[in-house]
């Protein structure tokens, strides 16, 4: 399969509000560095990624030049944009910095340090053949809805998947569909919303239950944990 052009937007432009810390949690460390450096790194290192645009928060663009990106070396990010309210104008902000149209634009949270090169890898490859692909892992719990604590029904969970980042799609696709949303002024709880709202097929690949996105205090822990333990990432 002839090798396509990726660009990888990383949103890292969130408050840190449920994380009950002054910090924002992507410059929360693990170790002795920053979550968003390891993230970083991971695409930094994979070979299917050619280019890195970074969006984060207006008034910590210097910031995270210096003591990011250049502090650490991340060799592929091209430019870092302010991010905006929600974390679709972030992606959006990023999305219009690409100044070289690529095949491919894949979009991953700056808090999941845990990404790997064979998730990435993976994503490119069915990507470039189903057009639109997210990560994610089958559900293993029961989901019941509740309403006002009551339950109301339960869900069928062999039709049930948690989905994670990256989310990678085609450019023109992608293109597409924020026009759409931008018309009707439509907000999606993932980028991959936005392409079934524009009626295009998405489809889910594998990701990995150690993919976690850092947004509570015990997801810090556990990301220490996982560090420590498997030295996953340090």
């Amino acid at each position: 399969m002839k090798s396509k052009h990726v660009i990888a937007l990383i949103p890292a432009a969130g408050s840190g509000s449920r994380m009950g810390n002054d910090i924002k949690k992507q410059y929360l460390r693990i170790g002795q560095k920053p979550i968003l450096f390891y993230t970083l790194r991971q695409f930094d290192r994979c070979g299917a990624i050619e280019e890195i645009i970074l969006a984060v928060p207006e008034e910590e663009l210097a910031f995270v030049a210096s003591e990011i990106v250049d502090r650490y070396h991340i060799h592929k990010v091209k430019k870092i944009v302010a991010g905006g309210r929600e974390r679709q104008d972030s992606v959006r902000a990023a999305f219009n910095a690409i100044d070289n149209t690529p095949d491919l634009v894949m979009i991953h949270d700056g808090i999941r340090p845990f990404v790997t090169a064979e998730i990435l890898i993976n994503a490119v490859q069915k990507t470039a053949e189903l057009g639109a692909t997210v990560a994610g892992i089958p559900v293993a719990a029961t989901i019941k809805r509740v309403v006002d604590g009551e339950i109301t029904g339960t869900l069928k969970r062999d039709e049930l998947w948690e989905i994670q980042t990256p989310q990678t799609f085609r450019f023109d696709w992608l293109k597409r569909a924020f026009e759409k949303a931008e018309a009707e002024n439509f907000y999606a709880t993932d980028d991959a919303g936005l392409l079934e709202h524009a009626g295009f097929t998405v489809y889910a690949i594998q990701g990995s239950r150690l993919n976690v996105k850092i947004t509570h205090p015990d997801d810090l822990k556990l990301a220490e944990f996982l560090a420590n333990e498997f030295g996953t990432i340090l």
